[in-house]
């Protein structure tokens, strides 16, 4: 991998071999942006999941959860 490294002086624009740290760095950061999306990604299922668990139940008259009740109408 390499990066672009600008002189702003002179104007000048070279490619630079990434480090393995700065490899390593760059890995890690993908990582935790993956993990971010992925927790997103699940939550939004979850509260998808309450919130058409939660019509059904009211549509059949029985009780909801805590979860059903605040997917349904907000906190």
């Amino acid at each position: 991998m390499q990066k672009k490294v600008i002189n702003v002086q002179t104007g000048e624009e070279i490619m630079v071999d990434l480090t393995a740290e700065e490899i390593a760095a760059k890995e890690a950061k993908e990582v935790a942006a993956q993990k971010v999306r992925d927790d997103e990604a699940a939550a939004k299922t979850t509260l998808d999941a309450n919130r058409a668990s939660g019509k059904a139940k009211l549509k059949a008259g029985e009780a909801l959860n805590d979860a059903e009740l605040s997917a349904l109408f907000g906190d």
